[in-house]
């Protein structure tokens, strides 16, 4: 069938159009510019890209039109971040377009009351992010019971992989973390460490995407958490990304405020944004109904990751890798 992925050079379109074209699908990507992916495969070669600003499109009223124009069997939407950008594709693709998938995210859930957490066990959402994304997976959802567009919408968590920095295990993009524990100096975290991360290998999304693409009659309708089998705590996180380089994680408990004190605001903020959601969420239900089983680890993952930017120079750390 003729997938059109939307986002297709970014961290989930660098691994899922590849595999789509290996699945024997017709791809076409649209994006904004002509950015390579992170990792480059041979099955580009064979894939149709279209160069395409959806803001402006969507700001104009014709980016749905773009995407009907391509002549898709199912549509891949990785990069939509309001509902009204949402609806207006599901308007024009109702009766023109075989499957909608929509790429949402596990802060669709607020902080946690019980975990895992499953599609139905979440709390609402906190923040315009998760709020919009909520918002969107719900108008889907009621578009294909309500006998509209089939629509499925993939919840990842943390996304991770080479090429990119990892959310760290202090919640945020701050390097200086890194050096820290590289270097088996002393990491201030703010309580006790025990606060959940749910990370995923952008290949193991790419995966979840792939099986809901030829399982269209199983993946209607449904919305699914797609995030690696385990999760990691603060300080967990941290005894693993200090072992990397041989040394031993030494944790210093501090309160939030004064955390908030002894560190950069955006990255403070950072920290606050992803450990109070706490978030631990169960595959079970994308296991069942669509066969995912996630290939990599949090700690994998994230290691990768980390080799890759050591290794290009673009992470500073005090002493080698090891593992």
């Amino acid at each position: 069938m003729r997938v059109v992925v939307i986002g297709g050079s970014g961290h989930i379109g660098t691994y899922l159009v590849p595999r789509l074209v290996r699945a024997g699908h017709e791809v076409v990507t649209i994006s904004r510019g002509t950015r390579a992916a992170y990792t480059d495969a041979p099955e580009w070669r064979e894939v149709r890209q279209v160069a395409a600003d959806r803001e402006q499109q969507d700001r104009e009223g014709v980016f749905g039109d773009t995407v009907a124009a391509l002549d898709p069997d199912a549509v891949v939407d990785l990069v939509c971040f309001t509902l009204e950008s949402a609806t207006a594709l599901v308007e024009r693709l109702r009766g023109a377009t075989g499957h909608l998938l929509h790429c949402g995210s596990i802060w669709r859930y607020g902080p946690s009351h019980s975990l895992p957490i499953t599609e139905a066990t979440g709390t609402a959402p906190v923040g315009e992010y998760g709020v919009q994304k909520d918002r969107i997976a719900r108008m889907l959802k009621e578009e294909t019971a309500g006998g509209g567009l089939v629509t499925t919408s993939l919840h990842p968590g943390h996304i991770v992989g080479p090429g990119w920095h990892p959310i760290g295990p202090l919640g945020n993009l701050d390097p200086g973390v890194w050096t820290t524990l590289s270097a088996g100096r002393p990491l201030r975290i703010p309580g006790i460490g025990g606060e959940l991360m749910h990370h995923v290998h952008a290949d193991d999304v790419a995966q979840a995407f792939e099986l809901a693409v030829g399982q269209r009659d199983a993946a209607a309708g449904q919305d699914f958490n797609v995030v690696a089998a385990t999760a990691l705590n603060v300080r967990g996180y941290a005894h693993r990304a200090a072992a990397w380089f041989g040394q031993t994680a030494t944790l210093e408990t501090v309160t939030w405020e004064e955390f908030r004190e002894q560190t950069p605001a955006e990255h403070a903020q950072a920290s606050w944004e992803h450990l109070h959601r706490d978030h631990y969420c169960s595959i079970a239900k994308a296991a069942t109904l669509l066969g995912y089983a996630p290939d990599h680890s949090p700690e994998d993952a994230i290691l990768e990751s980390v080799r890759r930017l050591v290794d290009e120079g673009e992470l500073k750390v005090a002493t080698p890798l090891i593992a």
